[in-house]
């Protein structure tokens, strides 16, 4: 299998030195603000960008050596918190603004301005990265303009030979809630085909960050208020969720990391348990591992306090589910093995052709 030396190096630089993926986002800039307002008894636009730039450097600080990779946004994250990202760890940074543009009840993605891939590179990331919403049931329209918002990035990526984590993100198109039971049954299918969408070389993407295709509350197993204190009617067993998830793997035609997506540490480390049983090569998570710590804003020693205790073993419970168990990248079915990738431009006048 071919790669470029620029895809090469970023991917292995976001993983650790086994090729598998424990990645640490702190690109969250609505969430984070709202989190924050409600922790300061604010509305929403007084919270700063100070207050920002300090949460998401105190969280890369004591997060980030548990991490192969750091995942930064160039608004509030990037510049502030650089300095607090290990030399073994790898950079990724967002390209996508936050939030959507919400046409009727589906919604359209936009980048951050100002921003591009050049600059991405030029900062001396190892990869850009986008999240798009997306349900294959929407309109045409809205379907082009998404599916011509990743082609564009994937195009840009690969102009700069820059590696391309692509996440998509699922919603109802009907307005409603995604917590109900109607909508648990659609997410399966409605994950499955998206990664069949996206998994097409048009879009030129090198590393999936993928949501669990399923919820797991309202399993059987674990619908009886398990991970909160709701109780549900169960529309699946966990052997259809881990049939969910061979389904997904067997649509990814590139390499596949789990996200968080907010909910809460346990249920999250099962849910990367059971990806990387059916071929995720590690996680890029979040909130469910320092979003409490939100909460404890402006009190900056109970930040840190949380940060190194509880925070710090959020990490380790889901790096344990990864470190030796997950699939290195380059083993996917896409590379074959390491020993099996070839590098582009090993002639002789490479150089002149890049």
């Amino acid at each position: 299998m071919h790669i470029t030396p620029g895809k090469f190096r970023g991917l292995s630089m976001i993983a650790d030195y086994e090729g598998r993926f424990t990645m640490l986002a702190i690109d969250q800039r609505g969430s984070m603000q709202k989190a924050l307002a409600q922790s300061l008894g604010v509305e929403k636009d007084r919270v700063t960008h100070e207050d920002m730039a300090k949460m998401k450097a105190a969280i890369t600080q004591v997060l980030a050596p548990y991490a192969s990779g750091v995942l930064m946004d160039p608004v509030y994250g990037f510049s502030q918190s650089v300095v607090h990202v290990p030399k073994f760890a790898g950079i990724l940074l967002a390209q996508e603004e936050s939030g959507y543009e919400q046409v009727g009840t589906e919604r359209r993605s936009t980048l951050v301005k100002g921003w591009s891939v050049a600059k991405t590179r030029q900062c001396g990331a190892d990869a850009a990265k986008i999240v798009i919403y997306y349900n294959p049931d929407c309109s045409e329209e809205t379907l082009r303009y998404q599916h011509d918002f990743v082609r564009r990035m994937g195009e840009e990526c690969e102009k700069h030979d820059m590696a391309f984590v692509f996440e998509p993100v699922s919603y109802p198109t009907d307005g409603g809630d995604a917590d109900r039971a109607e909508y648990a049954s659609a997410k399966p299918g409605i994950v499955r085909r998206t990664v069949e969408e996206f998994s097409k070389p048009e879009y030129k993407v090198d590393l999936l960050k993928l949501e669990f295709p399923a919820d797991l509350k309202y399993t059987n197993e674990y619908a009886k208020a398990v991970f909160d204190e709701k109780e549900r009617t169960p529309v699946y067993t966990l052997a259809d969720v881990k049939e969910f998830l061979r389904a997904v793997d067997r649509a990814a035609t590139h390499p596949w990391v789990i996200l968080s997506a907010g909910v809460d540490i346990r249920e999250f480390v099962e849910q990367v348990k059971l990806a990387v049983f059916a071929g995720a090569s590690g996680f890029l998570c979040g909130r469910a591992i320092w979003k409490k710590a939100l909460g404890l804003y402006p009190d900056m020693d109970a930040v840190f306090s949380f940060l190194r205790s509880e925070g710090a073993q959020n990490f380790k419970n889901a790096n344990a589910e990864v470190l030796s168990k997950a699939l290195p990248w380059f083993d996917h079915k896409k590379f074959g093995g390491r020993e099996k990738i070839e590098i582009l431009g090993q002639g002789e006048s490479w150089y002149k052709q890049i």
